[in-house]
């Protein structure tokens, strides 16, 4: 098969790595793919926004299966364009993908259809946003509706923080459109964690669970980013949750889609939060994390081109997939500054030296490939350096060690990722 990938981020990476091992791959593409992606497909220069350009390439290659990696392309509804040029694709509708474009489109299908999440309230102007916090407990979750990378969310304490956000979002518009209304909601104590399920409209393939780290300090300090880390299996998650999770929050989730006339097929990412009553669903995504991704597809045992394909096909309920015992850790090294201004094009050395590593695979998230061959930073996240272990403290000892192989002075990461699973192990 010809297969192309829509994406240049680590992500993507782990996808094109893991499609390309696939015996169904015969030639691989990427758009816009990154200096990573290029050692395992073709990279082709057109940017995620460019729907037309990626309708184009997939006729002129005589695509036969296209994934879609990043959120923003979905929600604009290019799964539905390749559909009606008759081209296969893993990725939901535009409609279906509203579970992510719209926080709070979630929210109502949650009040209508009983799945377990926080008390909300939908705001469209900073005034009325204004007086619901300050008839609300504090602390509160405010979240633009709209995409916003990963970093549309705060967490507010005081009532100056939260009307300092709704400004900063809605006037302000730190996130552009996305900001133009607001969902605010009650904070939830708990641990958190994500959960990944293949959706073919109707059947349901559990995957695995993850915890990522969104923070850019270490113990959970500083800005919200896009993921600085990630970690899998996740502890918290036990069988019992994992079937609450199951029961209580995705199948009725698929079902309501189903039911609304918006039947979801792609992957199905709940970020969740465990708390003393159970699983609350806090968001959900509808395409593989970042850098959750990339710890999945270490862990995956079987191939992972089949079950995309079954999902969109409809026939998922005849596929079952094997998973490694063994843990997976993967630390993201950013660029100076993330998630705020940052240099780009800096050189990053080192990296087969890591690559070399026992049980080591580094993604590439923001790279690029320099005029002599070299490789240069290109964007924030920019390496997802990942591990096994039969233990997550194994894999985080091979994940860091590899780190410290990289000559890249330009980049930080953070030292702490798994800090929750080794405590709850100690």
């Amino acid at each position: 098969m010809k297969i192309l990938v829509v994406g240049g981020g680590g992500r993507e990476h782990a996808l094109c790595w893991k499609i390309a091992a696939s015996p169904l791959c015969g030639k691989l593409y990427c758009a816009p793919g990154n200096a990573g992606i290029a050692q395992v497909a073709e990279c082709v220069d057109i940017g995620i926004g460019d729907l037309d350009g990626m309708i184009a390439l997939a006729k002129d290659k005589d695509i036969d299966f296209v994934v879609i990696g990043p959120e923003a392309p979905l929600v604009a509804g290019l799964a539905d364009r390749l559909t009606e040029q008759g081209i296969d694709v893993f990725g939901p509708s535009r409609a279906a993908a509203m579970l992510e474009g719209s926080k709070g489109f979630l929210k109502d299908l949650c009040a209508k259809y009983d799945i377990p999440t926080a008390e909300y309230g939908r705001l469209a102007d900073p005034k009325s946003a204004k007086s619901f916090v300050r008839e609300s407990d504090l602390p509160v979750v405010i979240k633009a509706d709209g995409l916003a990378a990963g970093k549309g969310v705060v967490i507010a304490t005081t009532l100056a923080e939260a009307e300092a956000a709704i400004d900063a979002m809605m006037v302000e518009k730190a996130h552009g459109e996305a900001g133009t209304s607001l969902v605010i909601e009650e904070f939830l104590e708990g641990e958190e964690v994500s959960f990944f399920a293949l959706v073919d409209g109707h059947n349901i393939l559990p995957l695995a669970s993850a915890q990522d780290h969104k923070q850019a300090g270490e113990g959970e300090t500083g800005p919200n980013t896009g993921g600085m880390g990630a970690y899998s299996p996740a502890p918290v998650m036990t069988p019992k949750i994992q079937t609450r999770v199951m029961t209580e929050i995705i199948e009725p989730t698929v079902r309501a889609m189903a039911g609304e006339g918006q039947a979801f097929r792609g992957v199905l990412y709940a970020g969740l939060m465990i708390t003393g009553d159970g699983p609350m669903l806090i968001e959900y995504n509808v395409r593989f994390g970042d850098p959750e991704c990339q710890v999945l597809c270490l862990r995956l045992e079987s191939d992972l081109l089949p079950a995309l394909i079954a999902t969109s096909a409809g026939t998922l309920d005849s596929l079952d997939l094997k998973w490694r015992d063994d843990s997976a850790l993967s630390v993201v090294m950013a660029a100076r500054g993330y998630p705020g201004a940052y240099e780009k094009g800096t050189r990053i050395r080192g990296l087969d030296k890591a690559a070399a590593l026992d049980q080591v695979t580094v993604f590439h998230a923001g790279t690029k490939t320099g005029p002599g061959g070299e490789v240069l930073s290109a964007g924030g996240r920019v390496l997802n350096v990942t591990a096994t272990g039969r233990t997550i403290g194994e894999a985080k000892t091979r994940a860091y060690a590899a780190v410290d192989l990289i000559d890249w002075p330009e980049g930080f990461c953070r030292r702490d990722i798994a800090w929750r699973a080794l405590a709850r192990h100690n």
